[in-house]
């Protein structure tokens, strides 16, 4: 919506609510921060472990399951990925023996992805490396008090973007 002045400009009126200088700096710092973490993340399980950083979480998530199986479409939601990046993912995780599919006994669309005994070995032979890169790139960096911040506030993020 525009309005004009007294003496006849243009002005562009705006509803929206622009950063200030400092939203921006922590806006900026905090992409920055978290594109870092993660990219570090997955250059470090991929020279070690062989895998990117979206495996392991597969691999992480079937570990914590009951008889380390989850549908495939609980599986997509617990990785924040869509069912059809998933299922390629479980493809390639299948092919080198770490996942198998089953078919869901209880729905005959549905399918099972099961973390096998090599998969669980993988994983168990990764994670010290992988924790390792958690402790020295972000909790190393912190104080306990900033730690409890940083947790309060993903919390809070997370409570209004997924409640």
């Amino acid at each position: 919506m525009n309005t004009h002045t007294n003496d006849g400009s243009a002005v562009v009126e705006s509803s929206t609510r622009w950063l200030n200088g400092d939203e921006q700096r922590t806006w900026r710092a905090f992409l920055s921060a978290s594109r870092a973490l993660l990219d570090t993340l997955d250059r470090e399980l991929q020279r070690d472990a062989g895998m990117p950083h979206a495996y392991y979480e597969i691999l992480v998530r079937l570990s914590e399951a009951p008889a380390r199986t989850l549908r495939m479409s609980d599986l997509a939601e617990a990785t924040s990925s869509s069912r059809s990046r998933l299922s390629h993912a479980v493809a390639r995780l299948e092919e080198s023996g770490w996942v198998r599919r089953e078919d869901c006994p209880t729905d005959r669309r549905g399918q099972l992805a099961v973390l096998t005994d090599l998969g669980f070995q993988v994983l168990a032979d990764a994670a010290p490396g992988h924790v390792e890169g958690v402790r020295t790139h972000l909790f190393d960096q912190l104080t306990p008090e900033q730690v409890r911040q940083l947790r309060t506030i993903s919390e809070a993020m997370l409570n209004h973007l997924d409640p």
